[in-house]
């Protein structure tokens, strides 16, 4: 699996990118337009975070500019009836946090507003994703230690919780969220609280 590709950005067109490492292969990368539209000029060095998807008949390489983009999109192919095209419209049209609250708040209006999205697809990506973290959650009741410091952290506060639960859908752990929610002022909305803990995920605190 190829975790990231770093290199001199030698494409950027609609739909995807070419990157050429330092090996002198140029690889042809998917992304989100959002995404592409944030990259830097043709010529300048860039790092892509990707995933390979392997098929009988296609091998083919999606790229995104964080991480927490990367899970999402993960997260999304799993959700039965959609696919890479389906998956990277919507990480165009909805930021993982604003998508991570849609499915704990039960916002199927957002969801299905967005391209490639009905009612029904809605729905399923919500009761999927609900279902995932559900099993999840049981899965992790026993680890009392992680439990205790995530309790610590949301200090039963409603927007935290949200926020906590929001980052579980996008596929951090328990101990991950409890690390990177500490000190946050609750006084912030739920997006922001969750901005920040994308923050601090991302720099490993």
């Amino acid at each position: 699996m190829i975790s990231f590709i770093k290199g001199i950005l030698e494409v950027k067109t609609n739909g995807y990118v070419v990157i050429e490492t330092t090996s002198g292969i140029g690889y042809k990368i998917y992304m989100p337009q959002s995404d592409i539209s944030k990259l830097p000029e043709i010529g300048e060095n860039v790092k892509v975070h990707t995933f390979m998807r392997v098929r009988e008949d296609d091998i083919s390489l999606y790229g995104f500019n964080t991480n927490e983009e990367l899970r999402m999109f993960e997260l999304l192919l799993n959700v039965s009836g959609i696919g890479a095209k389906v998956a990277l419209t919507i990480l165009s049209n909805v930021t993982p946090s604003g998508f991570a609250i849609a499915v704990i708040s039960n916002d199927v209006n957002i969801l299905k507003k967005l391209p490639g999205i009905g009612s029904k697809t809605a729905q399923r990506v919500i009761l999927e994703l609900k279902d995932k973290l559900k099993k999840e959650q049981e899965l992790t009741s026993e680890e009392t230690e992680e439990k205790s410091n995530l309790q610590d952290v949301i200090s039963n506060d409603e927007k935290i919780s949200e926020a906590v639960s929001a980052l579980q859908v996008l596929g951090y752990s328990r101990k991950e969220i409890a690390d990177a929610l500490k000190n946050i002022d609750s006084s912030l909305s739920v997006e922001d609280i969750i901005r920040k803990g994308l923050g601090n995920l991302s720099k490993g605190i």
